[in-house]
């Protein structure tokens, strides 16, 4: 059995938020307010999984203990993440730069209109290094597991759920963020969100695969684990997880239209996903903890 825990599941969402970030901007093309707005909105979460993490946790606990300071390190990387990216500003982002200038240069061969190409403020030092998002997933991987041990039960199924699960919760919710970066970036290669969006597809089946190893939601189609509302709870289990899986890939097939108002369905269609991804998620942890 599994325990749903409130702690648990912001860090899991912070940590695969940052895994997330990392995947879309290291190719130095998106824009930096991207960076800011996940990384501000993901810092604020592993800050209050560390608040509900030693408010809830025993202090004979080991595993929960790591799990809580291993989140303030989280919590720390992304915010010194923050920091430099904002600090950092005036270098900009090398792919977004030459994409401008490799756009201007085609309009003025069209046009016969000539455009200053954007330039580049060097600043002081380098531009920011993506790699740095790596650095609160490094130290929320050891919080996850901690986390796992700590959920009790099997404590390898443990960890590896909550691990999948990470990466489920935060991509999802970064393409879904991605999507609606291009309204502020609208001429973003549209291969951003296509790659995020089949990364989380990727996910999707071994999301559903953890949950179903036993001690899984096979016990509740059985009978073996009762949900508390004759069974209801497992099919709606499954409704949630096939609704994603065909969510992600009319996504990818709405981003085959060469209108740009097919990134703005693809965005709606993930905000669909994040509703099924959770219940996927957190409705089966729901039920193995019962």
């Amino acid at each position: 059995m599994i325990e749903l825990d409130a702690s648990t599941v912001l860090l899991q969402w912070a940590v695969g938020g940052m895994l997330g970030c990392w995947f879309t901007t290291r190719h130095r093309e998106v824009g930096l307010g991207y960076g800011w707005l996940l990384r501000g909105t993901y810092v604020l979460m592993a800050g209050a999984s560390v608040y509900i993490g030693f408010a809830s946790t025993s202090p004979s606990s080991t595993s929960e203990t790591i799990r809580n300071f291993a989140a303030i390190a989280v919590t720390g990387v992304i915010a010194l993440g923050l920091g430099q990216s904002i600090v950092r500003r005036k270098v900009g982002v090398s792919g977004f730069v030459d994409e401008h200038d490799r756009r201007s240069q085609r309009i003025a061969e069209m046009t016969g209109i000539d455009r200053e190409g954007a330039e580049k403020e060097v600043g002081e030092g380098k531009e920011f290094a993506p790699l740095l998002d790596l650095a609160p997933v490094a130290f929320g991987l050891i919080a996850l597991i901690a986390a796992g041990v700590s959920d009790g039960g099997n404590d390898a199924v443990a960890i590896i759920r909550t691990i999948v699960g990470a990466a489920f919760l935060g991509f999802v919710s970064d393409a879904m963020l991605l999507g609606h970066w291009y309204l502020v970036q609208p001429g973003l290669p549209r291969r951003h969100v296509n790659e995020i969006v089949k990364a989380f597809l990727f996910i999707w089946p071994l999301e559903v695969i953890v949950m179903l190893i036993p001690t899984g939601m096979f016990s509740v189609f059985t009978g073996s684990v009762d949900d508390g509302w004759g069974g209801q709870l497992g099919w709606f289990w499954v409704a949630c997880a096939i609704t994603t899986g065909v969510l992600a890939v009319v996504t990818l097939k709405a981003l085959q239209e060469r209108a740009y108002s097919a990134v703005m369905a693809a965005t709606g269609l993930m905000y669909l996903a994040i509703l099924t991804a959770f219940g996927t998620d957190l409705v089966a942890r729901a039920v193995l903890a019962g």
